[in-house]
């Protein structure tokens, strides 16, 4: 039997699991399971675990479904548990260095009690000292091991469940479980609390929390802080069933207590019900106050005295005069221009319309990319929603001619900003942009990351100075309803770099869904287009951006690579975005398509890719042609920019580092070998997970015809999709 069970649920936390479950197994004490609990064998955190289970023999993962909640994952965690003593921590939390050696060794002094409280850290995500909110209540505690009667403000109500380590025979033996609903640490901290007959603290730092940049989810706006008075009911009436001395029901009481009168208190906590919650919590207040009870000094005994009288008008004034500073000019919207600010302030007071939707892509570059696909999908599926497109003066030609639109800044743009029930963007909107109740918005992204972003931009100083201001930037994704992703590396990865609320829809890229659907008609057409001679295999060349460098400048010498390889091939130049300035770099058997509407089109075209870091490798593997990586300034790239894995060791396909290698793969052929091959497939196993041609119908099915997820057309597993074909070459 191990010493320890740590439960690790993980719902939602995928992208940061990996913390918690090295801290874990770091530790220099290895007597322990480790159990995470996974939503399903094929959620986000399951991939997670698997590796870790392969490689380490004490990580056992179990599986509860996110119906179930927190305390359902936890409650399955601890039905498989077998140690002596069970830990819970969070997915997102993180055990210190010597943590449980020294849970050990306190136990060795203390003996196997009950319950053994223990510090934990309070960590701010982004900047900030960390706090310890543990231990002013953990100093006043008796040494050694005592019964709670000896410590009455120990009421297990007021930490967190992963701030004590629970014998696992008492939890068992008291059928003690955690109730479900929301806050669930308040009702099982009160029922152990009155179940356990010896406990001891630890007056160390033993678990590491970081909060959400959110905040906690229990103080977000909704029904469920109801679910606090259940708690509360719960634990006072398993209380008085017991008999509890009124020594220490007094400070349980006080403690249950404040935490509803805050929730009573707090403005947006209860958008609706606030009269019914205090209605409710005065019943229970007078029904369990303790004999003699006398309400604390100041604000807070005015409003102990004023919930036990029932006086709810007067606690609502009391609220209201407390409430502060007016936050109107917070959320008052400021385009530029005051009649503009005007128009778009009175458009914020109209109703919304629930059939406008309004699309942009790459900040009003032109009708392109995900959005765009979306669009096209939804006049198929969705034929009665008005759809407007977001363009800049210099890219109202690129949108079709049967395609509304509106110029940015425009006074039609803020007009459709202010009603659309819908807003779609793989950037984001303008900060001015206000997020109304009701609205939808959902980011459909441009790429796969192998580079930092978001806010896992900020230790690199290099981006971080052009990025601007991280506040700004992740009050915009406060904005998200939902976040799309085309594999499950993306899910983990935005879940860091864009740390939010929203929800993610791992339903893959809408614009890589013509690579399943385009035929050879379709390819032959585009080449023609583009002007690729009949015959000769096209080499698409598309570098990404540099922020180190100012401009676009080739690391590659173009002529001399062509003169190289032979006259069998032409180069499709395509610069990032960043450069694309309207005019030709190209020339002979050099063709420039840098400022070619659509990336896909020039993709199909392309009978190989060439590309340095660019996310475009990770669109184009679904085509599965051979791709070739040069990678003249990896090392510099790497530490300039920050990547989320080592491209070098997972290519996906032959790896060039100079311009004569780069030439020899294709003058020698092994671009396309079998060991290129090889690589590729094992790329597009982890990279093409979810684009099978069906991912704008999902996306339209489930965000703007709202039907349930459980309806939306499942994902195509990869071997049974059929790349759209290439001209010259035969894939494997």
């Amino acid at each position: 039997m191990p010493r320890f069970s740590i439960v690790v649920p993980s719902h939602g936390v995928a992208g940061r699991l990996s913390l918690a479950l090295d801290s874990v197994l770091a530790q220099s004490f290895g007597d322990f399971e480790l159990i995470p609990v996974c939503d399903a064998p094929d959620a986000p955190a399951a991939d997670v675990v698997t590796g870790y289970a392969e490689r380490d023999s004490r990580v056992t993962p179990v599986h509860s479904p996110p119906s179930a909640g927190l305390a359902g994952a936890r409650n399955t965690g601890l039905k498989a548990a077998v140690g002596g003593h069970v830990l819970f921590l969070d997915g997102d939390d993180v055990l210190v260095p010597g943590a449980l050696a020294a849970l050990d060794a306190r136990l060795g002094e203390t003996g196997d009690v009950d319950v053994l409280y223990f510090e934990h850290e309070r960590t701010p995500w982004w900047e900030g000292e960390p706090t310890n909110p543990a231990a002013p209540l953990l100093a006043r505690t008796p040494e050694g091991a005592f019964s709670p009667g000896l410590a009455p403000r120990l009421t297990g109500v007021a930490l967190p469940a992963w701030s004590a380590a629970y014998r696992r025979a008492f939890l068992t033996e008291q059928d003690l479980a955690f109730p479900g609903g929301h806050f669930t640490d308040v009702g099982f901290g009160g029922l152990v609390t009155l179940r356990a007959e010896r406990v001891a603290a630890l007056r160390t730092v033993v678990v590491r929390h970081l909060l959400r940049r959110q905040g906690s989810r229990l103080n977000l706006p909704g029904e469920h802080h109801t679910e606090l008075l259940d708690q509360a009911e719960l634990v006072l009436t398993r209380a008085t069933e017991q008999g509890l001395a009124a020594d220490r029901l007094t400070p349980l009481f006080e403690q249950l207590f404040a935490a509803v009168l805050k929730t009573a208190a707090h403005p947006r906590r209860l958008t609706s019900g606030r009269r019914a919650f205090f209605r409710r919590a005065s019943a229970l207040h007078r029904r369990h106050r303790p004999a003699g009870y006398r309400s604390p000094g100041g604000s807070l005994g005015v409003q102990h005295r004023l919930l036990a009288s029932g006086s709810y008008p007067v606690f609502r004034a009391l609220r209201a005069a407390n409430r502060g500073a007016l936050r109107a000019a917070a959320l008052l919207p400021r385009p530029r221009g005051l009649r503009t600010r005007l128009r778009y302030a009175a458009g914020l007071r109209l109703p919304l319309d629930e059939n406008l939707v309004v699309y942009c892509a790459y900040w009003g570059r032109g009708y392109a990319c995900n959005p765009a696909a979306i669009h096209a999908k939804a006049r198929e599926l969705a034929p009665h929603l008005r759809a407007v497109f977001l363009v800049e003066p210099g890219a109202v030609g690129s949108v079709p001619p049967d395609v509304e639109y509106a110029v940015i800044g425009s006074r039609k743009y803020w007009q459709v900003l202010a009603r659309a029930k819908y807003l779609v963007n793989n950037a984001n909107f303008a900060d001015a942009v206000v997020k109304r109740p009701g609205s939808v918005h959902l980011q459909t992204q441009h790429g796969t990351p192998l580079k930092t972003m978001g806010a896992d931009q900020s230790t690199y100083p290099v981006v971080a100075a052009a990025t601007g201001s991280f506040a700004k930037l992740l009050a915009r994704v406060d904005r998200w309803d939902y976040n799309l992703t085309s594999n499950r590396h993306s899910t983990q990865m935005w879940e860091s770099a864009f740390p939010g609320d929203h929800e993610t829809l791992e339903y893959g890229y809408p614009r890589n869904d013509v690579y399943c659907s385009a035929s050879a008609e379709d390819v032959a057409r585009v080449r023609k287009e583009l002007g690729v001679p009949d015959g000769k295999k096209a080499l698409l060349y598309a570098p990404t951006h540099r922020d180190y460098a100012t401009g676009f400048a080739s690391g590659l010498d173009l002529a001399e690579f062509c003169e190289a390889i032979g006259d069998d091939y032409v180069v499709l130049l395509r610069a990032h975005y960043f450069y694309d300035q309207g005019s030709s770099r190209g020339g002979g058997r050099i063709i420039d398509v840098t400022g070619h509407r659509s990336s896909e089109d020039v993709c199909l075209a392309a009978d190989a890719l060439i590309t340095d870091y660019s996310s475009i490798m990770f669109d184009y593997a679904n085509l599965d042609r051979p791709i070739v990586v040069y990678a003249d300034d990896w090392d510099v790239y790497r530490e300039t920019r920050g990547v989320y894995f080592d491209l070098m060791r997972l290519p996906p396909g032959r790896i060039a580092r100079t311009p004569g290698e780069l030439a020899a793969v294709f003058h020698d052929g092994s671009y396309a070998d079998e060991s290129a091959t090889s690589a590729r497939a094992a790329f597009r196993e982890r990279f093409c997970q979810f684009d099978d041609g069906r991912a704008a119908e999902r996306v339209v099915r489930r965000v703007l015809l709202e039907e349930p997820p459980e309806s939306i057309p499942p994902v195509i597993p990869l071997a049974e999709r059929v790349p759209a074909p290439a001209a010259t070459l035969v894939r494997s």
